[in-house]
């Protein structure tokens, strides 16, 4: 298995899916149909946990705040850090000067 391997037709006809919400009650109508409710709650813990390594909290700290186990958050931290750069890109662009939309 290859490290691109995870780069399929599927998953970019999912991302180019994405791409067409334009609002927050899109993308929740979206992936609440696409998602158990586990998954949800996983991503957006892994979420937060992102914003608050981005703020500098210690791992014990980010673990009582979100629940995270210390090695979810070092994962995690490993991702931020060395992986594709997708965290960063999002933070920045959340720290821009256009905000997003939340119309519901």
């Amino acid at each position: 298995m290859t490290a691109d391997s995870w780069r399929t037709d599927e998953m970019e006809a999912l991302f180019r899916a994405i791409l067409t919400l334009e609002t927050v009650a899109e993308a929740e109508r979206f992936f609440r149909d696409l998602c158990t409710l586990g998954e949800l709650h996983d991503m957006s813990q892994r979420w937060a946990v992102v914003r608050l390594l981005d703020e500098g909290l210690h791992y014990a700290e980010i673990s009582r705040r979100t629940g995270a186990s210390t090695a979810t958050i070092t994962r995690i931290a490993s991702w931020l850090n060395h992986g594709e750069g997708g965290y960063r890109l999002v933070l920045e662009r959340l720290r821009g000067p256009e905000p997003v939309r939340a119309e519901r």
